[in-house]
Parts: structure tokens; sequence; C-alpha cells
């Protein structure tokens, strides 16, 4: 049987234990994810993760279930990446998740890579991730929570604690940003290092590389 985090919340709270082990275990490489998303360093994500759910754990008694639980964690998480960020303050490194490919930014890849496109693309993830670094958090964080984890508007908005066109505009806004980064820095790379990236037709793209050709 499969319990839903409902389920697994009800019974945290009566105290089994083991039942908020399943959470853990059920969203521990989510939120890993977002703190590393946000915060671009792997020791201090994990630590985020971690202190994620300790917290979670102790303030379970006074989650009421207004929101999903994990809104609620997620809510949690960008509150200590925050944290983070204020107490280093430093503009935070975003790589890119695994699951998207991060040539279709630019243009779609061949089905055969030679070694110097391997090298190009390996190029234009660091090209992406330090464009996202540029942006305010606010809307680098809008576009973590919509693109990676798949949010609604209106959960991006609870979570930032914001009106709902508030956070439109901020991802439509870090998008557009990124995208003119992005075209700035192409204008400025060698030829050989975007040779991979020409004449070649467009493949199936994800939702970022779709919502940054429409801004």
């Amino acid at each position: 049987m499969t319990w839903t985090d409902e389920d697994l919340v009800a019974r945290s709270r009566g105290g089994d234990v083991e039942s908020f082990n399943q959470l853990v275990l059920r969203w521990e490489r989510p939120i890993y994810a977002l703190a590393y998303r946000v915060i671009g360093r792997e020791e201090e994500a994990r630590d985020v993760c971690q202190e994620t759910f300790l917290r979670a754990f102790r303030a379970l008694p006074g989650f009421k279930g207004q929101a999903k639980f994990s809104s609620w964690l997620y809510r949690i998480a960008l509150n200590l990446c925050r944290d983070w960020i204020r107490r280093r303050r430093r503009s935070p490194l975003v790589d890119m998740p695994e699951d998207v490919d991060l040539v279709d930014l630019a243009a779609a890849r061949g089905p055969v890579e030679t070694v110097e496109d391997l090298v190009a693309r390996k190029q234009l993830s660091e090209v992406v991730a330090e464009a996202m670094g540029l942006l305010p958090e606010e809307q680098r964080t809008a576009i973590i929570l919509k693109e990676y984890h798949g949010m609604t508007f209106q959960e991006i908005a609870e979570l930032q604690g914001c009106p709902l066109s508030t956070v439109k505009t901020r991802l439509y806004q870090g998008l557009n940003v990124l995208r003119r980064n992005l075209e700035t820095r192409e204008r400025m790379a060698p030829q050989g290092a975007l040779r991979h990236a020409e004449g070649q037709p467009e493949r199936g793209e994800g939702g970022l590389s779709r919502r940054m050709r429409r801004v």
C-alpha cells in the first residue's frame, strides 16, 4: 500500500517515526536539488537538506495541513537557502539539473557528439550556470520552482509570499534577462566553441528552452 503525504504526516504526528522516515525518503532528492540549484554548493546543499527535515520534524506537531506538506517543506528549505545567502553575502552559482538538456538553450545537438562537441557542451553548461547566478534571487528562485520543480504560479506565489502577478513578472523578466545574457555570451564566444550548434535541425526542447525562445 502506498501512503499519501497526508497519511504519513498524520501517522508521524501520532508518534510513528517510520512514517516520517518515509517522507524523508520521498522528498530528500527534490529538497536537495532545490537547495543545490539555489546555492550551487554540494556540501551546503546537503546541510540545508538535513536541516530542512530536522526543522520539519520538530515543527510537525504545529503543521495544520493548510498547505500541502511538500509546499511547507519547500518553504522551510527556501528560507534556509536565503539565510545562507545572507550570511555569505555572495551571488550563488546555479548548476542545471541532470534532466535538462542545456544545449537546447542554444540549439539542439546531433545524435553523435565528437570530443569537440562534448567540450563545447560543458562550456555552455558553465555559461548557463553563470548567467543564472547573475539573476536576482527572486527571479532565479521563480525560474527554478517553475521550470525544474513543476510548481504552479499559485504555489510559487504562496512560497514567495507575493501576488500571483508578481510571480509571473519575475519569471518573465528573469527568463528575458537570461536569454539576453546567453545571446551576448554567444556573440562573444569563439566560433569553435559554437560550431556544434550551427546548421543542425531543432529537436524536442525542454520547457525552459521553449519559454526562453518566446520571451
